[in-house]
């Protein structure tokens, strides 16, 4: 419990000179300094110390025993002392050679105390404070840190908050500080207005500013209140904002906040000089880089004579040269442009000054940030290495390829001064994030089909970039038990070498009538082919059982050899490679560029089974905005068995639900129907294209939520032509009873061999879907919704309308 709350009086003379001139202290002590008479020390004498030893006192003197001691040299000592921040007041005297030291203790801080703040938490207030419990108390602390907390408030909209400081004596020299807090009403915006603005709208330029009016629904906002500094940001983004619109000569003449009579909120007034509208005239390049030439860099110049002028061009052009004399091994290139406006005209001629640096080499790299990852896993992505002439190029591929571990949130890559003018020290900042991520999804058909999966995977091993992963997943569909590790520098080399293990028991009787259990293992290696490019191979052998219902494939059973000649066990031996050529500007977000990725199995050498499977995926992105951006993917496979073998059910083509939105798992493609089932065949040939833009929600950052915009349009299909065809014993669908015999039993009616089966479905047609995904990151991981709409199928293909995944990482 606090004790009495007493005037400030009794700790150095009240409150008032709590927040007062700390000379008023020192004054006793010059004076007494002054009046000393000069003589040897014999002795130094400690007066009033009781937390402080004598020993530790005289430690801060300036003068020892058996040393002249004069004013001078007193007033030094009075000065060492006073910046201690130890004493709150110093007096020193000198009688018959003893050196008389009287100090006054600065008391303990025993608690820190935040009364009345309930707009700001009293975590986000011990932050900003310097004074901590168990330091030292001093006016000049306590009273940055009143002027600190003042300035918090005022940032977070509330102008008239105002801080008391007030101590409460304890034993032992230790007081409570205490800050008591008004934090006053927040002040709100009742309007923005705009003046002189003729181009845009008082709403236009609304949306530009950050400073937002107050109103009720905008309780999630942190911009609705008055904020002098937001202002000045405001008055940067309206010259952004009319400069990349052609207005070179804009300018915000003043920006205003004005309390309102009733002090109820401020009214904003911005007052606008546009200007008129410039186009760009000639465009042109002054360089003194001997190895690039003055057209070819004209020609990476992203400006055209006659186009609206645009702040944004210029500094695109800006980084363009920059890049392109960081190519060429010239670091700190000083790329100037020089404006030349014609107002007559109205067009403004632009050069690009290109002074030319001292080849830089690189002197160091140094990594921080990584408190789990190890430096070598992130020193083995850069393409520079200490030694090596500096290149931008490979500075920024070095950044991407970081980027691309997943294993930070975060990656920066600057230039700091090295050991010599022509050195360069790269300093790689990161961030980590988490690379365990421990997985839960759940989709729901228009079937009411639940298919719920768990999963738990360490993309980071040990800090040493292995992935590992040892999952068990229990689905309606799946179940699953598998081990992985992928080593990213086989015997130190870049080439990524890893070994599946794994076991999982598919069962597809709600949709393909069969289930299936698979035991195996792959070897796969992943190496260089170019700067963009990697190849891959990899070697497959395993065993599958597909089992159907007896009672479906007997006799009366009604399904036919297209489904039923697939029980067994079978083993496959698989030989795969491919490549893939990435020029993403980012591998994780990318925002520019496209990918292109081929691989082809082969099947056969060795095991029960024969095919051929190519698959080939490519994607183009381009942001038009950080928030929109847009995205095209097509992907097409095809599979042929080879050697007298068809393709098997299990090795064929199935999409639905992740894979084409809008339709379940397994949801198009051949179909065998009858009265009673609708069994998926699967397909030897997929084509599926994706168009998405991501737009953006308008909500805070924070809230995590992203929004996207698909289609996706495809086919799947192309049986081979025996397993469309009714084979010796094969039950006509069409026509399933014959009559009864002597007992009562249905007799079954037998189909002609070599007839088509009536009853499967292989259409080539279009489906196509189109719908909204949302993602959120929330605090138990990543979240997406999809809710789709098909806008075209076949009558036996199978929709859904939502479906939702999470996963959560630590």
């Amino acid at each position: 419990m606090l004790r009495n709350r007493v005037p400030c009086a009794a700790i150095a003379s009240g409150l008032a000179l709590l927040l007062g001139s700390t000379a008023l202290v020192a004054v006793p002590g010059v004076a007494a300094a002054q009046q000393i008479q000069g003589g040897v020390v014999q002795r130094i004498l400690v007066q009033g110390n009781e937390r402080i030893e004598q020993s530790t006192v005289v430690s801060y003197l300036p003068v020892s025993p058996g040393e002249q001691i004069d004013s001078a040299r007193a007033d030094l000592a009075l000065k060492a002392l006073f910046r201690t921040d130890l004493f709150s007041d110093v007096k020193i005297d000198f009688q018959n050679g003893d050196l008389i030291i009287t100090v006054v203790e600065n008391p303990i801080i025993n608690r820190v105390i935040f009364e009345g703040n309930s707009g700001l938490k009293e975590d986000k207030l011990r932050d900003e404070v310097t004074v901590r419990p168990r330091g030292i108390f001093t006016r000049a602390k306590v009273q940055g840190d009143v002027s600190r907390i003042v300035e918090l408030y005022r940032r977070s909209g509330r102008i008239s908050a105002t801080v008391t400081p007030q101590i409460i004596e304890l034993p032992q020299k230790r007081v409570d500080l205490i800050f008591k807090i008004d934090e006053g009403p927040k002040s709100g915006i009742l309007s923005v207005n705009f003046l002189g603005n003729k181009a845009f709208g008082d709403n236009d330029l609304r949306d530009v500013v950050v400073t937002e009016e107050t109103r009720w629904f905008k309780f999630f906002s942190n911009n609705a209140n008055y904020d002098p500094d937001r202002l000045e940001y405001d008055k940067e983004q309206l010259r952004k904002h009319y400069r990349n619109r052609g207005y070179y000569d804009f300018r915000v003449s003043s920006a205003v906040a004005e309390l309102a009579p009733d002090k109820n909120g401020f009214v904003v007034t911005y007052t606008l000089d546009e200007g008129p509208r410039y186009k760009f005239g000639k465009i042109s390049v002054e360089t003194e880089l001997q190895k690039l030439d003055k057209d070819v860099l004209v020609s990476l110049v992203p400006i055209r004579s006659g186009g609206t002028y645009q702040d944004e061009a210029i500094e695109q052009s800006t980084d363009a040269l920059t890049f392109a004399a960081g190519a060429a091994g010239f670091a700190f290139v000083d790329v100037r442009p020089r404006y030349t406006p014609d107002r007559e005209k109205g067009v403004v001629d632009v050069t690009f000054q290109v002074a030319e640096g001292p080849r830089v080499y690189v002197d160091r790299i140094d990594i921080v940030g990584n408190t789990q990852t190890l430096d070598y896993v992130i020193r083995r992505e850069m393409s520079v290495v200490e030694g090596d002439a500096y290149n931008r190029a490979l500075v920024d591929r070095s950044k991407r390829q970081v980027r691309s571990l997943g294993f930070f949130k975060e990656v920066d890559i600057t230039e700091v001064p090295g050991s010599a003018p022509d050195r360069t020290a790269l300093q790689v900042k990161v961030e980590e994030q988490p690379t365990g991520e421990l997985s839960f999804s759940a989709g729901y058909s228009s079937v009411d089909q639940l298919v719920l999966d768990l999963g738990i995977t360490q993309r980071n091993f040990r800090g040493r970039g292995q992935d590992v992963r040892a999952r068990v997943s229990v689905g309606s569909l799946r179940q699953q038990l598998d081990f992985s590790f992928t080593e990213p520098r086989f015997l130190g080399r870049d080439v990524s070498a890893g070994i599946d293990l794994y076991g999982y028991r598919y069962d597809l009787s709600e949709f393909s009538a069969y289930k299936t259990t698979t035991y195996g293992t792959t070897l796969r290696a992943n190496f260089p082919l170019s700067i963009d490019s990697r190849g891959a191979v990899r070697y497959t052998l395993r065993s599958d059982d597909i089992e159907i219902d007896s009672l479906l494939c007997g006799a009366g059973g009604g399904f036919s050899s297209a489904l039923c000649d697939q029980v067994g066990t079978f083993v496959t031996s698989l030989v795969g490679y491919g490549g893939r050529l990435d020029r993403r500007n980012d591998y994780l977000n990318p925002t520019r560029g496209f990918y292109v990725d081929f691989n082809q199995d082969v099947a056969g050498l060795g095991g029960d089974v024969n095919f051929l499977r190519t698959d080939l995926e490519a994607a183009w992105f381009y942001g038009f905005t950080k928030d929109l951006i847009l995205s095209v993917t097509g992907s097409t496979g095809y599979v042929m068995g080879w050697g007298g073998d068809s393709v098997r059910i299990n090795d064929r083509y199935y999409r639905g639900g992740l894979t084409f939105r809008g339709f379940e798992t397994a949801g198009i493609g051949p179909r065998e129907s009858s009265a009673f089932r609708a069994d998926a065949l699967g397909g030897k040939l997929y084509a599926i294209g994706t168009v998405e833009l991501t737009v953006p929600t308008f909500l805070p950052e924070q809230y995590g939520i992203k929004a996207a915009l698909f289609s996706d349009v495809g086919t799947l299909g192309k049986l081979d032509k025996e397993d469309k065809l009714y084979r010796a014993g094969d039950v006509d669908c069409l026509v399933p009873s014959s009559g009864t015999d002597a007992a009562g039993n249905s007799i079954p009616n037998l189909a002609v061999p070599g007839t088509r089966n009536q009853c499967i479905r292989d259409d080539l047609s279009l489906r196509a879907s189109a719908g909204v995904s949302v993602f959120w990151k929330s605090p138990m991981g990543p979240i997406r919704f999809d809710f789709s709409r098909v806008l075209a199928k076949e009558d036996y293909d199978k929709t859904e309308t939502f479906r939702f995944s999470t996963s959560t990482r630590f």
